[in-house]
């Protein structure tokens, strides 16, 4: 799943606590990654290991411009769990990974800056 979002744009508008809590953002680790070359935009097939809670869930992600596969396996990224699968062409993507644009609009992921456990709650 990949959401486009303008930087330049105004905050959302406010929400309540219970709102943001509906939303569950996890910490995974990527255990495989490769090229998904059938997909509209440049874009990787991730499988991401949120732990025994929730398992192995997959990701279409469009991070091909900062990333390459052979150096996405073992790096724990973060993603919504809790959204609806999503049909990315022949591909059923599980999981949100996130991520923030760069300058130019290109994906930059999001993760924790230390190793934290798989499964791990935003909050």
């Amino acid at each position: 799943m990949h959401v486009t979002h303008d930087p330049a744009a105004a905050a959302a508008p406010e929400i309540a606590f219970d709102d943001f809590l509906k939303v569950d953002v996890r910490v995974g680790t990527i255990v495989s990654a490769e090229p998904y070359p059938e997909a509209r935009k440049p874009a990787y097939k991730l499988l991401i290991d949120f732990g025994a809670a929730i398992g192995r869930k997959r990701s279409s992600a469009q991070i091909t411009e900062h990333y390459a596969v052979e150096e996405l396996v073992g790096r724990q990224v973060a993603a919504v769990v809790n959204f609806p699968p999503r049909q990315i062409g022949k591909f059923l993507s599980e999981v949100l990974t996130l991520g923030f644009p760069d300058a130019a609009g290109k994906v930059v992921l999001v993760a924790p800056s230390e190793r934290v456990p798989d499964g791990g709650r935003l909050f």
